[in-house]
C-alpha cells in the first residue's frame, strides 16, 4: 500500500508530503491523523528544526495558485477564513476578497501580504529548500524564543509589547548562543549552535 504521507529528513529539515494526487490531496481522516501524529512526533525531535509541508501531484504548493474567499458568492460568507485573512492582509484587501469571492493570482496575494515569496514552478523545491535550510542553520533557541515572543507581543498594546520585547530581548543575550554568535562574528566564522 502507498504510504498517504512521505518524510525525507535532511539537515534538519523533515519535509512531509501528501501523496493522495489522486484526491488533488484532499484532507481525510486517515491523513490528518498521519500527520498530527508525524508533526507530533517532529516536535520532540531536537534534530528536526525546519518543518516543510508539500504536496505530490498537481495540487496543493502550485505557484500557479489562486486564493480566493468564495463563500459570498453561494451564500455563505467566509467568516472562518476572515479571521487568518484579516490578520494577513490589509483590512480594504480582505473586505474586497470576502465580499467579491473572486480569484486573485500568485503576485497579488504576494503585494498583498498573503505569500511571501512567489517563483516559477520548476524552482518551487529549490526555494523552498533554500528557505528551509537557511532557517535550520540558525540556533534553535534563538528561533524558539523569537517565534514565541513574535506571537505573544501581537497579542499586547504597544506598551506591553516593548516590555516584554525587551525581557525576552535580555534572556536571550544571556543565552549561551548569542555568546557563540557574536563570537563567531568577531573572530569571521561560522557559528556552531549550542541551542542553549
Amino acid at each position: 500500500m502507498t504510504a498517504i504521507l512521505l518524510q525525507e529528513r535532511a539537515n534538519g529539515v523533515l519535509r512531509l508530503t501528501f501523496n493522495r494526487p489522486q484526491a488533488r490531496n484532499a484532507l481525510s481522516v486517515a491523513l490528518m491523523t498521519t500527520l498530527v501524529e508525524t508533526l507530533g512526533r517532529a516536535a520532540g525531535d531536537v534534530e528536526t528544526r525546519v518543518v516543510v509541508i508539500a504536496g505530490a501531484g498537481p495540487a496543493f504548493c502550485a505557484e500557479e495558485a489562486r486564493f480566493a474567499t468564495p463563500g459570498v458568492n453561494i451564500g455563505l460568507f467566509c467568516s472562518t477564513p476572515m479571521v487568518a485573512l484579516s490578520r494577513t492582509v490589509g483590512r480594504k484587501a480582505a473586505m474586497e476578497m470576502l465580499l467579491t469571492g473572486e480569484l486573485i493570482d500568485a503576485a497579488t496575494a504576494r503585494a498583498l501580504g498573503l505569500v511571501n515569496r512567489v517563483v516559477p514552478r520548476d524552482e518551487l523545491r529549490a526555494a523552498v529548500d533554500a528557505l528551509a535550510h537557511q532557517i535550520a542553520g540558525k540556533s534553535a533557541f534563538t528561533v524558539r524564543i523569537g517565534k514565541e515572543a513574535f506571537y505573544r507581543q501581537a497579542e499586547l498594546d504597544l506598551a506591553g509589547a516593548y516590555r516584554y520585547a525587551a525581557e525576552v530581548m535580555t534572556t536571550n543575550m544571556l543565552a549561551r548562543d548569542a555568546e557563540e554568535g557574536i563570537d563567531a562574528f568577531l573572530e569571521k566564522r561560522a557559528p556552531v549552535w549550542h541551542d542553549r
